[in-house]
């Protein structure tokens, strides 16, 4: 039987300092342990990531929020460092360490190839993390599947919007994504 090596947080920490994933050309994540490759990203991927984080940074408060693209958050708990596409975070400095889920006020993953392990793995991840807010872009099928309220494994409100609506943030009611200019917009 072949054992998959299982990390801890410091563990990935130490090979990350030591250079370990610097001559690697694949992107990982740290899930539950296990190194998880992350899926190269398409210009329509990008392109939606263009579109959130600008629509983002004209959003939030600055004086309460933070916003960073595609680096880590800590759940020591679920021993993961899983890489949002975009997530606004509680305004303050993270030198010491990465930002951990009660720092973050919403996390993003935009989906295109990564639907399915956006949809189970980490909001399962997410949700045992408390992380208060997370919306999935769905590329494909142009609608954002949106999760709130952590309890247990899972969100207790769940619902998702199409490009006809408009969607806000927990933390920033009075910023409204224009869904419509998202999925259609050229």
């Amino acid at each position: 039987m072949i054992q998959s090596l299982h990390l801890t947080l410091s563990e990935y920490d130490t090979m990350v300092n030591l250079g370990a994933f610097d001559h690697v050309d694949r992107k990982v994540e740290l899930i539950r342990g296990e190194l998880v490759e992350m899926n190269p990203a398409g210009p329509l991927h990008d392109d939606f990531i263009a579109y959130l984080t600008t629509w983002s940074a004209q959003n939030i408060d600055p004086v309460k929020t933070r916003l960073t693209a595609q680096t880590g958050v800590d759940l020591p708990e679920q021993e993961s460092r899983p890489e949002p596409d975009i997530f606004w975070v509680q305004k303050k400095r993270y030198r010491e360490r990465h930002p951990q889920a009660e720092d973050v006020q919403l996390a993003i993953e935009v989906a295109d190839s990564s639907l399915a392990k956006d949809l189970e793995v980490k909001r399962v991840l997410y949700a045992e993390a408390r992380i208060i807010e997370y919306w999935i872009v769905d590329c494909r099928s142009n609608c954002i599947h949106v999760f709130r309220e952590p309890e247990g494994t899972d969100y207790q409100t769940r619902f998702v919007v199409t490009a006809r609506d408009q969607l806000s943030p927990l933390v920033a009611p009075n910023a409204k994504l224009d869904l419509r200019d998202l999925f259609e917009g050229s």
